[in-house]
């Protein structure tokens, strides 16, 4: 009887562990779907904006454990989530307006970050990935739009240290040291994301 009972209890496990597995392969098919695209360049964007959106979630973590438990103001990231998440979309309908959506989002989301932490946490460095996507991802006969997203980037970045940018919360010098850090990795790891993307995007 035991071993019946362990057998069903096994049978059990088994579908539920199929079951979730069949879920998750579901649920890649749809994201895959949702940012393939014929132009690689578009794909390109598309691939890059839903990683950002993976990734924002674990943002409020990463300060709590290697910054502070302050975390409120992090959230206020999240405003930009869910327009990373219609760049597909977007970039269906029209590809130009999709793929200018990417740096122009992530620069919107480097002016709320340093509205809501400052410019001290060394936030700015988010805007090197925003310009080295803008510098890739346009024809050579819209290059017109990538060096306006590069000057953009650029009055982002004096913009930020402004008086009108006075952030919600301060952290301690200390705690901004740590930021700086957290913020370096993780721009770092975008820069890097995103070469390895280009560089399909080159071969392609």
């Amino acid at each position: 009887m035991r071993a019946a009972r362990n057998g069903a209890l096994a049978t059990i496990c088994f579908v539920r562990r199929d079951g979730l597995s069949a879920l998750f392969r579901d649920a890649w098919r749809r994201i895959s779907a949702y940012a393939a695209d014929p132009d690689p360049r578009v794909a390109a964007c598309n691939l890059i904006a839903l990683v950002v959106v993976s990734n924002q979630p674990f943002y409020p973590l990463y300060v709590r454990w290697a910054v502070s438990p302050d975390i409120a103001p992090i959230f206020l990231t999240f405003l930009s989530t869910p327009l990373f998440a219609a760049i597909p979309a977007v970039a269906r309908r029209r590809s130009r307006a999709g793929r200018a959506l990417l740096p122009l989002i992530g620069m919107g989301n480097v002016l709320v970050s340093a509205k809501a932490f400052g410019v001290q946490s060394g936030v700015a460095i988010f805007l090197i990935p925003c310009a080295l996507i803008a510098a890739a991802v346009f024809r050579p006969s819209e290059r017109w739009i990538a060096l306006a997203l590069i000057g953009l980037a650029l009055a982002v970045f004096v913009v930020i240290g402004s008086p009108l940018l006075t952030p919600i919360h301060l952290y301690t010098a200390e705690e901004y040291t740590a930021f700086v850090r957290l913020n370096a990795l993780s721009a770092s790891g975008l820069v890097v994301f995103v070469g390895f993307v280009l560089s399909g995007l080159l071969k392609a």
